[in-house]
């Protein structure tokens, strides 16, 4: 059953992002929606910006939500917050963490054992309403209590938790790939001759247009290469010097050393 009343503990951006892509989309309403941020300036601009519920007393906000967000930093009290969320909260509310390398496991040991609780790391594209969270259910969890909501900023993907720090470095640092590749067409067009803006807005429209050509066809890359580059062309000549250039091992190191970090932070965090 969807969430009704949603609760978020700590105003951050990341909470923000959320709370502005839930409410814009209109899958929420902004008085289904209260925060509690440590400090109170940040609960001011919250109301005042979305609308939302900056909540007086936390208890009684945790007693009548539905869905309770952790937005916390990973440093901040999280046995406090876990106290105030057993003590205060339905037995059927929901839980859902976004707090870095903290383990279900964790947060079942502050927040009680035996509640549902999901741990998602939340996509950076969420103004877009592109891009995947990636999330994890403990044993009493059940999708319907979160898939709302979640699709409300975006797609999710479910996922074991022991790929949630694979799904990190990978997918939710994506689009940092995607901006550096982008940045790096467009000096390379600069380079070659063409005007700053001019070559900005050829990269922007090649990139969308080459997602739009793999939806649409239904094709590997690979094939659409084939295609595109003709013997002896102009093409396969670039082809050449990029694969020269290692770029696709670069890439894929990339991702690697942003795996190898991700659990490196989560073992700071049990």
């Amino acid at each position: 059953m969807a969430a009704k009343r949603i609760h978020f503990i700590g105003g951050g951006q990341m909470a923000e992002a959320i709370i502005r892509a839930v409410i814009g989309k209109g899958a929420y309403k902004a008085a289904q929606i209260s925060v509690a941020d440590v400090n109170e300036e940040r609960n001011l601009y919250l109301k005042n910006t979305y609308g939302v519920h900056a909540a007086v007393s936390q208890a009684a906000e945790l007693g009548e939500a539905d869905l309770i967000i952790i937005a916390v930093r990973p440093q901040d009290d999280l046995a406090e917050v876990g106290r105030l969320i057993a003590e205060h909260a339905a037995g059927q509310a929901a839980v859902l963490s976004i707090v870095a390398g903290v383990s279900i496991a964790r947060l079942g040991g502050y927040a009680g054992a035996e509640r549902p609780i999901i741990r998602v790391i939340p996509n950076t594209l969420t103004d877009t309403g592109l891009g995947y969270s990636g999330a994890a259910l403990n044993g009493f969890a059940d999708k319907a209590q979160v898939d709302d909501f979640l699709n409300a900023f975006g797609k999710v993907l479910y996922l074991e938790e022991a790929q949630i720090d694979i799904f990190t470095g990978y997918g939710v640092a994506g689009p940092n790939y995607v901006y550096y590749f982008i940045e790096s067409l467009a000096d390379a067009g600069v380079l070659a001759g063409l005007p700053r803006e001019q070559a900005w807005q050829v990269a922007l429209e090649n990139v969308e247009g080459a997602v739009a050509m793999l939806r649409h066809s239904g094709k590997h890359p690979r094939q659409l290469l084939n295609i595109n580059n003709s013997p002896g062309g102009v093409g396969i000549h670039a082809l050449y010097e990029l694969n020269n250039s290692d770029f696709a091992a670069g890439l894929q190191r990339s991702v690697k050393a942003a795996v190898k970090r991700t659990t490196e932070l989560g073992q700071v965090h049990p």
